[in-house]
């Protein structure tokens, strides 16, 4: 069974295609069929079904893709440390975001850390906070950034504070509230919220804060986009509370300041295993040696 093989049959799982895979690893269909017939021979098992119309993996193929990941995973990054240990740092870094991050700027840092090390492949995932917690844990993602309410810390991981900022309302621009310099949270629960789906960190932190003063409002849209749900507040469907350093970047609304707001602290997480060459040297271009000096 060789690697080559293995990066075949995880690319026609990705694109459900024979062909669009080739293209994808530069080689022509035919050597790619060739070789994975070959895989299947060996294994005993067929690992795609195949019509006309569409390809998808059989009960034995999606038995071997995990397996088959993990294999290639291991020798990318075997591969990265044999080049780290003569002073190059390459292979992939998998870096996780929620969309309201605002501690660090992201796009700023991750052009700085190509033009450092043009040859780390490095993608990006945009979640929730608890589902980014757990994706560290499991490996999935080795950087992640993330904002919890003050009475929450993650867990399983090491973990950074970035900085703790607190909460706004955001209303349009046309709204009544518009020209208040203050409110507080009894004015506001008067009002119609958009909000981040119930059960999230973004969301737990004004529901802690409302229930915490014997106030309740009513949530009348829910949204997994810090972005999209700014851009609804623009409409006028609502008003929400959002953190004031990722607020102060928004355009189409109006921010105030909520005198009894609750707040959110911002960190920066990674797993508790070794990392790799990648993973270190992007927390050393963040300057946290706390993290660092454990692996």
């Amino acid at each position: 069974m060789e690697l080559q093989q293995m990066r075949y049959v995880v690319a026609v799982a990705q694109t459900n295609s024979f062909t669009r895979a080739a293209e994808r690893c530069l080689v022509v269909q035919s050597a790619l069929s060739h070789q994975i017939a070959r895989l299947e021979k060996e294994l005993g098992a067929r690992l795609f079904e195949r019509t006309s119309r569409r390809v998808r993996l059989t009960p034995a193929g999606a038995a071997f893709l995990p397996a088959a990941r993990q294999c290639l995973d291991a020798a990318d990054r075997a591969a990265a440390e044999v080049a780290a240990a003569v002073g190059e740092v390459r292979g992939r870094l998998a870096v996780g975001l929620i969309p309201s991050v605002a501690a660090v700027d992201i796009p700023s840092v991750l052009r700085d850390f190509h033009r450092q090390y043009p040859d780390v492949r490095i993608s990006l995932r945009v979640g929730a906070s608890e589902e980014l917690v757990e994706q560290v844990k499991e490996g999935a993602l080795e950087v992640a950034f993330l904002g919890l309410p003050t009475t929450a810390r993650p867990e399983g991981v090491d973990a950074r504070e970035l900085a703790r900022d607190r909460l706004v309302a955001v209303v349009a621009p046309d709204h009544p509230l518009a020209e208040e310099p203050a409110v507080d949270l009894r004015r506001l629960s008067s009002e119609v919220f958009v909000d981040l789906p119930a059960h999230t960190a973004g969301r737990v932190q004004s529901d802690q804060a409302f229930s915490a003063a014997g106030l309740s409002r009513d949530v009348a849209f829910e949204v997994t986009n810090a972005d999209f749900l700014a851009r609804l507040v623009g409409q006028g469907l609502g008003i929400a509370m959002l953190p004031s350093a990722y607020a102060s970047q928004l355009t189409g609304v109006t921010t105030i300041k909520v005198t009894d707001a609750p707040a959110r602290v911002e960190y920066v997480i990674c797993g508790r295993v070794s990392r790799t060459p990648a993973a270190t040297a992007f927390l050393a271009l963040l300057d946290i040696p706390a993290m660092l000096g454990s692996k």
